[in-house]
């Protein structure tokens, strides 16, 4: 247990450094915090997707049903995160769905899997990651329902513009066809892609820290308590349940429950700041599950081996 607190904290004491640096930096300065948002997810997060996919060995014969358990995670996280909104104003409620149902599976995730479960674990938990990245770019332009800038439109027609303007949707798709088709990439583009993807995460963490270092602490209200609850113990509990019903075992079914109990992924800020969501929850309960997710990422762990 010792281990696993001092494998935490050094994954966790970067995060802060990072995030830290950039809300100093806001706090002393006026930046432009939807530009560099837009600079992660137009351009940094898509290389991050291409880099991963063609480098990393999937295993299709778990990957489908993998990435089906995690879907049925996700959106029952989405609706638990829904129910900690109830009465509250439409911006704030998809806000608290956002925090419950869209977590790090990325920088997190795949560090403790590698840990917790050795290479194998990590192939695993690489499956899940791709699904969560392309998910969160389909799933956050749906869940606040327009695309952002003077020509925002609610409705069917523009939360698919909104999805299909994303070029982590097609970056992803391309990514799988080459490595379907075997197609070699010149090495000069993969280590350029390498190069862009290396930046996303310290990028994505200074987002994190301009939006506290700007707005102040973030509002920690029963609200924002509640969403975290639903990410950090909701999570793990509707994991199990989804991977058992999928027919999930061993290794998968485990890598599955400790994806889904990690905390809210900073992307989830990002996603609210493109596309007019209420930023200072979202930033809220990314605080609170990043720190709470000490405790209860260990015990995730603690009680994996029970079961069977």
């Amino acid at each position: 247990m010792a281990q696993m607190f001092q494998a935490l904290s050094s994954v966790l004491l970067p995060v802060v450094i990072v995030a830290g640096l950039g809300a100093l930096l806001a706090s002393q300065m006026r930046i432009d915090q939807l530009t560099i948002a837009r600079l992660s997810m137009y351009l940094l997060i898509p290389a991050l997707v291409l880099d991963v996919i063609l480098r990393t060995p999937v295993h299709a014969a778990e990957a489908g049903q993998l990435g089906v358990a995690f879907l049925l995670v996700m959106g029952l996280s989405l609706l638990l995160g829904w129910l900690t909104g109830l009465g509250r104003p439409d911006a704030e409620r998809r806000s608290l769905s956002a925090g419950a149902g869209i977590w790090n599976s990325g920088n997190m995730g795949l560090p403790i899997a590698l840990f917790v479960f050795g290479e194998g674990g990590f192939d695993r938990a690489t499956v899940v990651f791709l699904v969560s990245i392309v998910a969160m770019y389909i799933v956050g332009p749906a869940l606040y329902g327009s695309a952002s800038g003077p020509d925002q439109r609610s409705g069917p027609r523009g939360i698919l513009r909104s999805i299909f303007r994303l070029p982590t949707v097609w970056v992803a798709l391309v990514a799988l066809i080459l490595r379907l088709l075997n197609v070699p990439v010149p090495q000069g583009v993969t280590r350029g892609v390498s190069l862009l993807a290396q930046a996303t995460l310290p990028l994505v963490l200074l987002s994190l820290g301009l939006q506290l270092g700007a707005g102040g602490w973030p509002p920690l209200n029963r609200r924002v308590w509640l969403a975290s609850a639903a990410r950090l113990i909701g999570g793990p509990l509707i994991a199990l349940g989804v991977g058992r019903l999928v027919g999930l075992q061993g290794q998968s079914l485990a890598v599955l429950i400790l994806s889904a109990s990690m905390p809210t992924a900073v992307n989830a800020l990002l996603i609210a700041q493109e596309y007019g969501g209420d930023a200072g929850t979202v930033s809220g309960v990314v605080l609170v599950t990043t720190l709470g997710s000490v405790l209860t990422i260990a015990a995730v762990v603690a009680l994996l081996p029970g079961l069977g």
